[in-house]
């Protein structure tokens, strides 16, 4: 049951990666305004630590902060999950800022886990295990057509065809 959820969840979401047009939600974008407090902004250098902390509580983001850059009076962040992203920009002196969500819905987020992207190292890591996973399933249940003399010679067959016309599709895809 477990290898049937995995093979279902990855089949949808190849289909659906492959038919982008088909979207189910639509995108939303809003733009967020405030201002740092003086705190945050004490010293030369930003303190990013600080500052993610105070937008995550003030505006309720979500996903890992990226792309920290300060350059002379001004600064950005982003924050990345899967289908989402918030871009926040702001003044180093005067603590202004201004923060764009944009949030793509629940299909775009199922197929950026498809992907792996931006979900993490845990998800990463689920993704490697049930991909070794579904190897390990496949190389059993192809051993076991081996073993079965009476489905040896069909499964061969069956292979050695699939094998071509994969190669074929790939060679003709490229």
């Amino acid at each position: 049951m477990f290898s049937l959820l995995l093979v279902l969840f990855f089949a949808i979401t190849g289909i659906t990666l492959n038919h982008p047009e088909w979207v189910f939600g639509e995108q939303s974008t809003r733009t967020l305004k405030g201002k740092l407090p003086e705190a945050v902004l004490a010293g030369d250098e930003v303190n990013w630590l600080q500052v993610v902390e105070h937008l995550r509580a003030e505006h309720d983001l979500r996903g890992r902060a990226v792309e920290m850059r300060a350059d002379g009076d001004e600064a950005s962040l982003s924050f990345k999950a899967p289908a989402y992203s918030a871009d926040a920009f702001f003044a180093r002196v005067s603590g202004e800022y201004e923060v764009t969500i944009t949030s793509d819905g629940f299909l775009a987020a199922m197929n950026e886990l498809h992907k792996g992207r931006d979900a993490g190292g845990v998800w990463s890591f689920w993704i490697d295990l049930s991909g070794i996973f579904l190897t390990v399933v496949s190389f059993t249940g192809f051993g076991i057509l081996l073993y079965l003399k009476k489905m040896r010679a069909a499964a061969l067959i069956t292979a050695s065809v699939g094998v071509v016309v994969m190669v074929v599709l790939m060679w003709l895809a490229w």
